[in-house]
């Protein structure tokens, strides 16, 4: 963007955004909207391309909306032009949930130049776990038993940071390239001043420069959570998820949140772990606003979500292995990573099944895997949605009661929950009414009487047909309010209005690291399903098979042109069929690990890679089979580059892999995996009908250029022009331009399926991103 030169007496503001934060100096204009070049990128859909401009002018702020589309809002009104400072909260594109920034103060100090201003923090630690003198000198952070502060930790990174110390007595945290990062204040740096009451975070514990002291503070899981006032609207306000929820969770509390369905639990679950942070109100995790650090916090939270966020196909060992890989740095020994995975075995009680596919075992025992898998980075706050779902009421209470002792080890335990059956194993109970407003919040024990029923059944009924009733503001006048929320819990003295910038996850492990573990684990997922080996094996046979019988002993004019289609459809299904569960089948798996760390495209690629080379091999086996012995009659032997059968065998190879990539787009567009196979079959009928085996494209409006979009379009012409198609079956399907037995003309066909290819794995990309909650967007 342009820099318009100003002389201003503007004070510096820090514009902090979901993706990150701005310092905003006021000697120019800072350009807001989608375009990557602007100052403040905002990659929202409802964000246009040039959205707003801040502008310093006579010793203040102001922002101007560049006639967006969608509209620039101040304090829930849409503004032209707005002046703006510290504590000004914005939105662009909706005035209720589009894209927030915060305007923030800065501060300059000796002691820490160009630092962002920070209202004062309530959080107190308790007892340090070491104190040492402040460093005269360089020391270097990390897991090796060779750094200065040794820190025992398996999510930190074997050299980790370094804090030095310069002459003239401050100091500065560097990151030495870390797998987890380091954080100063909760967000993430590379490298930054220190100042007294600043927090240093790495892995599960905290430094602080305190009284010429370096204080070592260690998160072992006894955290309390205190929630205040969340609220969620949504429809551009009209309608409201979450009603101003409040309630505490002390250390090692067993929580349990039920309600009827629509009564905002899920809203909640998403709140609670900043996937989907609530438009007012804070999340304070052991007295630290949960959204304003959750680029470090989010570390330390575990999500099982309902559906198991594990590939069946693998043992309990081999699953957990795999996921050690990608959740610890890759300087993690392969003895660390197996020690710790064979400890969660331990803890949850799943020795004996090690070694079991995840398949045969019961549904209680998934869950136990799912939480066990959670456990591997060692989470002081663990949340589970529905976690007995489907479970008969005996392993119903079994899970209830593993989570009881996972609370009782040093965690607190947050269990969204439809079933009544277990609640007395926990020590506290949130109900939520319809609306999501506080019903009840206090022990298990005394809801029903609160309520007036003696059966859960009766509760339920009564949330749906009795809307009148203020459910809400019984509670609050109750002495259960007074005692269990009122009387519990620290309050800010800054309280924010809703969530800061959240920035994106945590920077993942080398990307070629971890294209090689979800190379290997895909391969091993293939490699037990026995029914995707042997259709995988099958269907090139049982294709080329029918081929063969269609061309005889050369191809002449009859069968030339059923055999290149019969080949046509073979490619297409061979690799649309491949790929087109692949996606929506991992689909809760995938989001897990997103927000964890995986690589989005290290994850795209891990697909294509391996199914990729599947379906070329199989592709090769087709053409193989349908052509074995066949006399190819092309002009003078020869194809237009390299010999026929190797020059259809490539058409066929590039046709089958860009199928592959059709049907993994989509896969990533569905949202059920039973719409799957209805989509392949109308794929195979659309590439039947626009391959120009059938109708004639060449010259037809519309037609023509609809069939460019058809991978079976060009790899038939490409085979077409191997053979002469025009020569052996003269006709107007056969006279097309694209079936031109010569080099440029084969060249162009076969090109356009490796676009098609890069185009589609493009559009999967971004449909990968487009279904991920905006914290994981990078």
């Amino acid at each position: 963007m342009a820099e318009r030169p100003v002389a201003s007496t503007a004070p510096e503001l820090v514009v902090e955004t979901e993706t990150g934060s701005t310092v905003m100096s006021p000697v120019r204009d800072y350009h807001v909207g989608r375009d990557p070049h602007s100052d403040i990128v905002i990659d929202d859909p409802r964000v246009s391309w040039h959205h707003a401009v801040l502008r310093p002018v006579d010793g203040h702020w102001t922002l101007k909306d560049e006639h967006s589309t969608n509209g620039t809002y101040a304090e829930g009104h849409r503004v032209q032009e707005w002046d703006v400072g510290p504590g000004s909260v914005l939105r662009f594109g909706d005035p209720t949930n589009g894209p927030r920034a915060v305007l923030v103060g800065l501060a300059a100090t000796p002691e820490r130049p160009s630092a962002v201003h920070r209202p004062a923090r309530t959080h107190t630690f308790r007892n340090p776990a070491s104190v040492r003198p402040l460093p005269t000198h360089t020391i270097r952070i990390g897991r090796a038993e060779d750094n200065d502060l040794i820190v025992a930790d398996l999510v930190v990174s074997r050299r980790h940071a370094e804090l030095r110390a310069h002459a003239d007595g401050t100091y500065e945290i560097i990151d030495l390239d870390s797998h987890n990062g380091t954080y100063l204040n909760g967000q993430r740096v590379t490298r930054a001043p220190v100042g007294p009451g600043d927090i240093i975070g790495i892995g599960h514990s905290a430094f602080c420069l305190v009284g010429g002291q370096l204080q070592e503070y260690v998160d072992t899981g006894e955290i309390s959570l205190d929630v205040q006032d969340l609220t969620v609207a949504v429809d551009r306000g009209r309608r409201t998820l979450l009603d101003g929820v409040s309630f505490p969770a002390r250390e090692k509390c067993l929580l349990a949140v039920v309600g009827p369905s629509g009564a905002g639990k899920s809203t909640l679950l998403g709140a609670l772990t900043g996937q989907r942070p609530a438009d007012h109100g804070t999340v304070l995790y052991d007295g630290r606003d949960l959204y304003h650090d959750y680029a470090e916090l989010r570390q330390r939270i575990g999500l099982v979500p309902q559906e198991d966020i594990l590939h069946t196909q693998l043992t309990v060992h081999a699953a957990l292995s795999y996921a050690a890989e990608l959740r610890f740095p890759q300087d993690t020994a392969e003895a660390e990573r197996r020690a710790r995975v064979d400890e969660v075995t331990r803890e949850l009680g799943l020795e004996q099944r090690a070694h079991q596919p995840l398949h045969s075992l019961s549904g209680g025992q998934r869950k136990r895997v799912s939480v066990a898998l959670e456990l591997l980075t060692k989470p002081s706050l663990l949340f589970l949605d529905e976690p007995t779902s489907g479970l008969d009421p005996g392993m119903d209470r079994s899970v209830m009661h593993t989570l009881r002792g996972l609370a009782d080890d040093g965690r607190t335990v947050i269990v969204v929950t439809h079933s009544v059956l277990s609640l007395d194993v926990c020590d506290r109970l949130l109900v939520l009414a319809p609306g999501g407003r506080v019903a009840y919040y206090g022990p298990p024990g005394h809801a029903l009487a609160f309520f007036g029923f003696t059966q859960w059944p009766e509760a339920f009924e009564a949330f749906e047909h009795d809307q009148d009733r203020d459910w809400a503001g019984e509670y609050r006048a109750s002495p259960f309010h007074r005692h269990y929320v009122a009387g519990v819990g620290a309050r800010p003295e800054e309280p924010g209005e809703g969530p800061v910038a959240v920035g994106p996850p945590p920077r993942p492990r080398g990307w070629a690291a971890q294209l090689g573990t979800l190379v290997r684990r895909y391969t091993a997922v293939l490699s037990a399903d026995r029914t995707f080996l042997l259709v995988m094996i099958a269907l090139p046979f049982v294709l080329g098979g029918m081929a063969r019988a269609l061309a005889g002993g050369e191809l002449d004019r009859r069968s030339a042109m059923n055999t290149l289609l019969i080949l046509c459809v073979g490619g297409v299904l061979t690799g649309a069929a491949n790929a087109v569960r692949e996606i929506v089948k991992e689909r809760v798996i995938y989001r897990r690990e997103r927000a964890v760390g995986l690589s989005r495209s290290a994850y795209l690629t891990s697909k294509v890679v391996v199914l990729g080379t599947v379906t070329v091999l199989q592709a090769v086996v087709l053409t193989l089979v349908a052509l074995y012995g066949v006399d190819l009659n092309a002009p003078g032997g020869q194809g237009v580059l390299m010999p026929p059968l190797i020059e259809i065998a490539v058409a066929v190879a590039l046709l089958a892999f860009t199928a592959m990539m059709l049907g993994l787009l989509i896969s990533a567009l569905v949202r059920r995996e039973e719409v799957t196979m209805p989509l392949l079959v109308l794929l195979a009928i659309v590439q039947v009908v626009f391959c120009g085996a059938l109708l004639q494209l060449d010259g037809v409006p519309g037609l023509e250029q609809l069939a460019w979009l058809v991978p079976a379009r060009w790899a038939f012409a490409a085979m077409a022009a191997t053979v002469d198609l025009g020569r052996l079956s003269p006709d107007e399907l056969s006279g097309d331009p694209l079936f031109a037995h010569t080099a440029g003309v084969w060249l162009l066909d076969t090109g356009m399926l490796g676009a098609l290819s890069v185009v589609f794995g493009y559009v999967v990309h971004e449909l990968l991103r487009r279904r991920e909650p905006a914290v994981m967007r990078k």
